[in-house]
């Protein structure tokens, strides 16, 4: 850490040095234009830059299925704009995988097709994307996808577990999305200041957008058991259902607490949500116990079930936690 005194110049304007070791390995000299970002009561400084797209290349030749489809979203979520997919190749598969890749990422399409290269192009304005925004879309189809599994499970009814299925792409889209900005607020103080949003509140936003993921994958889960069960009883039904009336309950009070603007509000929203997991805990121990009676294929299925939403109201305690910390008193 270096220190330095700040200094009145024209009897009004202050100014401060810069280190001359920053400054070099910056490319900042005389005529320099730099960026300041006041975050509270500290000052972010930047060099400013012209560069509004961020470019990426990538050597693909030893990547293939789903590794290659997996570099391809980290290269998205890691910020670049136009990736260029290069290699001596580019083979059948690859560009399977790569169009794979594309549509599981929001705004991605293909550019540029050659025989040794692909060039993908993120083609929305980053700054006209709102964590806020994505994470409650996000709460909408999770808690969606959570009830109708449910309802497919008791009613039977594979269309509706198909169609649960199926909606698990849109959160996962989602999820990359938030993971993008998070990370984009993390290296640019520009992008902070853009997305209108305090760093500190982006870590939350992203902290909750991954327990509604979580949320939504055992969504998947009990539509892939209930496609596989026949009928089950009418007294395990009813107790499934009222555990997800409980679990749903508990995700609702922490969104809610999540995203108040009166502290006061998000505490007491958050404060019963984790009250309420602990007593989803003993309903839960209630429908085990009913499950010993039932034929142990069916009771073991049913079991993960009951496990999915238990955990799912976990996801959601969590949630409420995190809401209790955005909305705590800041140093």
């Amino acid at each position: 850490m270096e220190t330095r005194k700040v200094q009145v110049t024209g009897g009004s304007t202050y100014t401060v040095s810069l280190p001359k070791t920053w400054a070099t390995e910056n490319d900042v000299e005389a005529g320099t234009t730099v960026e300041f970002y006041p975050e509270d009561d500290a000052l972010l400084l930047t060099p400013a830059s012209d560069i509004e797209r961020q470019e990426g290349t990538l050597d693909v030749s030893d990547l293939e299925g789903e590794r290659l489809t997996r570099a391809v979203m980290t290269m998205y979520v890691s910020g670049f704009d136009l990736i260029r997919l290069e290699a001596t190749r580019i083979t059948t598969d690859q560009r399977r995988a790569i169009r794979n890749a594309t549509q599981s990422l929001v705004g991605v399409e293909v550019l540029e097709e050659t025989n040794d290269s692909v060039v993908i192009q993120d083609l929305l304005d980053s700054a006209e994307l709102s964590i806020v925004n994505a994470v409650s879309r996000m709460r909408l189809i999770a808690s969606s996808m959570l009830a109708d599994a449910v309802t497919a499970l008791v009613e039977n009814d594979d269309d509706i577990a198909l169609d649960v299925i199926q909606r698990d792409d849109d959160v996962d889209r989602l999820w990359l999305v938030v993971s993008r900005i998070f990370r984009a607020t993390l290296r640019s103080p520009r992008a902070a200041e853009e997305l209108g949003v305090p760093r500190e509140d982006c870590f939350d936003y992203h902290s909750s957008a991954r327990q509604l993921e979580r949320i939504a994958d055992h969504a998947t889960k009990i539509s892939n058991l209930a496609l596989k069960l026949q009928e089950i009883p009418e007294s395990v039904a009813e107790a499934v259902v009222a555990l997800h009336e409980d679990a749903a309950d508990v995700l609702e009070k922490s969104m809610d607490a999540l995203v108040a603007d009166d502290s006061e509000e998000a505490n007491r929203l958050g404060h019963a949500a984790r009250q309420a997991v602990v007593e989803i805990d003993e309903h839960t121990r209630t429908i085990d116990d009913m499950l010993r009676e039932l034929d142990p294929v069916q009771a073991q299925s049913l079991g993960l079930i009951v496990d999915s939403l238990s955990r799912s109201a976990d996801y959601g305690g969590n949630i409420a936690e995190t809401a209790l910390q955005k909305a705590a008193p800041r140093p």
